[in-house]
């Protein structure tokens, strides 16, 4: 049974999961879309979407609570640059917006292994 246990484990060990979360929501925010599986897409959407509403409170709430937000985003990004680019960048552009940050575009299945891929992006980005 599975009660109450979070997350996939993505047939990959405790630390290589976590690294691997880590950076694909830090490359997320950096470039704003992302070509991945889908397994991987719904294991990171539910983070990044909870990043992003952490940044909004935090900005929000005013100086000292955006101290302490911005540090809890460094503990589970480890990227400053991001941290940064999430706070005064991504949380002033949702403001106005309840939740639903992330949308997930279908590619089909890739040609090696047959798995789903999928376009992970940020909604109201900045068209290239």
């Amino acid at each position: 049974m599975r009660h109450r246990v979070a997350g996939k484990k993505l047939n990959r060990s405790k630390g290589h999961r976590t690294a691997l979360r880590r950076t694909l929501v830090a490359q997320l925010f950096e470039h704003e879309r992302l070509h991945t599986t889908e397994a991987k897409a719904r294991a990171i959407r539910g983070q990044a979407e909870k990043l992003i509403t952490l940044a909004k409170r935090g900005v929000a709430a005013g100086e000292s609570q955006e101290v302490h937000a911005r540090r809890l985003a460094a503990a589970r990004l480890n990227n400053p640059k991001m941290v940064r680019k999430l706070f005064d960048e991504l949380a002033p552009r949702y403001e106005e917006r309840p939740g639903g940050y992330t949308r997930m575009l279908k590619l089909g299945p890739r040609h090696g292994d047959a798995a789903e891929m999928v376009i992970l992006e940020l909604v109201d980005r900045a068209e290239e």
